[in-house]
């Protein structure tokens, strides 16, 4: 009952939102995902699930711009996405709406005044038998704009991130690829997003 509530109120904010919101992006399968946090409050750091447990710990943090990439933009939501350490969208017993697709290892933040975000999470497989390369779906809410994806977060030592896929990244908000160190035995990596940046009818 508590699922179908959550689910409830999330399609509740979907309906709210979208009628006075800018409507831009262009279509975008599975956005809805990014209002499934439920009564959960958020704020600039989040935890994915599986973190604890994964063998390749990342951190991943960055800071979320206004259209002009200068301004800090706050109450944004970001929404993350992907696959475990075996490359499956591996779902939870009973899993409820996008869950079941999106998998288990997912999270969502909003950022403060200063646009930063934070997330603790794993560095993903490739899909099983395949030379896609790893990578982390992203989704952006920005206060009057509709919800739209954004390039995924790819990672430049990735042997399978070949020079012409390199090259075929849409930059929506940004470049996605991202440089990796390692911290005290965690990879670190930073990402910055501009907000419209060639996104249609921004």
């Amino acid at each position: 009952m508590k699922n179908v509530i959550i689910l409830l109120f999330s399609l509740f904010l979907v309906s709210c939102t979208s009628a006075q919101d800018k409507q831009v992006g262009g279509r975008c399968e599975g956005c809805e995902a990014l209002y499934e946090y439920g009564s959960r409050s958020l704020n600039s750091v989040d935890t994915i699930p599986g973190f604890d447990q994964s063998s390749v710990k990342m951190k991943v943090t960055g800071v979320i711009y206004h259209n002009d990439g200068v301004t800090p933009a706050k109450n944004v939501i970001l929404y993350i996405y992907h696959t475990d350490e075996q490359g499956i969208y591996r779902a939870v017993a009973g899993a409820q709406g996008w869950a079941r697709r999106h998998g288990q290892h997912r999270g969502w933040i909003k950022t403060g005044n200063d646009g930063k975000y934070t997330f603790f999470t794993f560095r993903p497989a490739s899909y099983p038998n395949t030379t896609i390369p790893q990578h982390i779906h992203a989704t952006v809410k920005p206060p009057g704009y509709s919800d739209y994806y954004i390039d995924d977060f790819y990672f430049d030592d990735d042997p399978n991130l070949t020079p012409a896929l390199r090259e075929q990244g849409k930059k929506r908000a940004g470049s996605g690829i991202i440089h990796l160190e390692t911290e005290n035995g965690m990879l670190i990596a930073q990402r910055d997003i501009t907000l419209g940046l060639n996104i249609e009818g921004y």
